[in-house]
């Protein structure tokens, strides 16, 4: 009854500019969410450090969405409730204080991905970013994976016992690393070498400092997950820890196309770790420096 033409209750969705997000609650179901800010970081269930981006990105749209368009009853049963869609209940905090609430139903009916309510019987509107047309719905994530930080390595080289390289199309290529307190070896299958360039050495275990990712792999089934994972990689990289830890990166090369045309991908690869079962998409670019034979390290 305070705005036009929808009314307060029905439509403010939008954080107000005089308050500070602090915290961020979704529920789906049995599985519930919080992102909470500590200081100058934003952390995922108080465990894990959030990527950066996916908070700008979720705060952004908490201060900048607006109405669209209001949602007729007939589109609303025939796109949520037909379709038994469970909504993810939004909590916004201040602080300790609940400074907004309201639920998301993620739906395919419109570019937005979404139609919000503010309650479970107020009225439906699809809501946007004006001047943006991001898919709003998909930032209302359950999924740890989406709010941690693309990264599969992110170690210095004191932090790196050991690396081996994997290759499986031409396995006279792979090699072994091994760093202890800063004397560094090199072998291959057969055993140990010699006449190799020790700053090469140094230089390739630099490069796992920073190595990201490109995304997570949502949109695969529960089958084509499989045929990928039970499909032979084209690299497996071991990485040891100075405390014992060990990562395993599988790679596996990445086709697309529609309508049975199939090519590679000649600028992504499927990658897998042996922390979780998910995969995920990374681009040549990005893992190219680690992707090195063993010719790599002697001069010439």
């Amino acid at each position: 009854k305070d705005r036009s033409p929808f009314g307060g209750k029905n439509s403010s969705f939008a954080i107000k500019p005089d308050q500070e997000i602090t915290g961020i609650e979704f529920t789906e179901g049995s599985g519930t969410l919080r992102l909470e800010q500590k200081g100058d970081e934003w952390f995922v269930n108080d465990r894990f450090e959030t990527r950066k981006t996916s908070i700008l990105f979720i705060l952004r749209i908490l201060k900048e969405i607006r109405i669209k368009s209001p949602v007729a009853p007939e589109l609303f049963k025939t796109e949520v409730a037909d379709k038994n869609v469970i909504p993810v209940r939004v909590k916004v905090f201040e602080r300790r204080k609940t400074i907004r609430s309201f639920l998301v139903y993620k739906t395919g009916s419109n570019i937005y991905g979404n139609i919000m309510k503010m309650k479970p019987g107020s009225k439906p509107f699809i809501v946007y970013v004006p001047g943006s047309d991001i898919e709003i719905g998909s930032a209302f994530n359950t999924n740890e994976l989406f709010w941690q930080p693309y990264t599969v390595f992110s170690l210095l080289p004191s932090e790196i016992a050991g690396v081996t390289l994997e290759n499986m199309t031409d396995t006279s290529s792979s090699f072994s690393i091994f760093n202890s307190g800063g004397k560094i070896s090199l072998s291959d299958p057969s055993g140990g070498l010699s006449g190799w360039d020790t700053s090469r050495a140094e230089r390739y275990l630099s490069y796992f400092t920073h190595v990201p990712f490109e995304t997570w792999a949502t949109d695969l089934n529960a089958d084509e997950r499989m045929k990928i994972i039970n499909s032979g990689p084209l690299y497996r990289i071991t990485l040891t820890k100075t405390d014992g830890a060990e990562t395993v990166l599988l790679l596996w090369e990445r086709q697309t196309g529609e309508n049975g045309t199939i090519r590679t991908d000649t600028d992504r690869l499927w990658a897998k770790t042996n922390a979780h079962d998910d995969i995920f998409i990374i681009r040549y670019m990005d893992i190219d420096p680690i992707l090195k034979k063993r010719s790599y390290f002697f001069p010439g």
